[in-house]
């Protein structure tokens, strides 16, 4: 196999975004294992590689990444947002509601605020 640059690593990145785009999570997530494998800091390759497993139905493997980047990143509503819509997809509700309202606290967007559901029990 070739050496990995930092070139590469950037064109691996973006096609991973286009294959996740195009729904084709399990090749963005081949793309991006080497990717994390060079740069295992990255937390927007992380958080790419979250949503792909994600869309792949790998549960446990989105929830993983995205607890990595929430000790990372503990201010950032997107993961909070991603991390609580995994927990719910695996029908762990209250779990989710805890990272809901965190994401809505963080960045009041419609979106977060409505799936936050304050006022209701949980």
């Amino acid at each position: 196999m070739p050496e990995r640059t930092p070139e590469t690593n950037v064109i691996d990145f973006r096609a991973a975004e286009q294959l996740l785009a195009a729904r084709d999570p399990r090749g963005a997530i081949k793309l991006l294992d080497s990717v994390i494998a060079a740069h295992p800091e990255s937390g927007a390759a992380r958080i790419l590689r979250g949503r792909a497993y994600f869309a792949a139905a790998q549960l446990r493997s989105a929830e993983r990444e995205f607890r990595l980047i929430v000790e990372r990143e503990p201010d950032n509503a997107f993961v909070h947002f991603a991390l609580a819509r995994t927990l719910e997809r695996a029908n762990r509700r209250d779990e989710a509601t805890r990272h809901f309202r965190l994401a809505a606290a963080l960045d009041p967007r419609p979106d977060f605020v409505r799936a936050a559901r304050f006022g209701e029990s949980g």
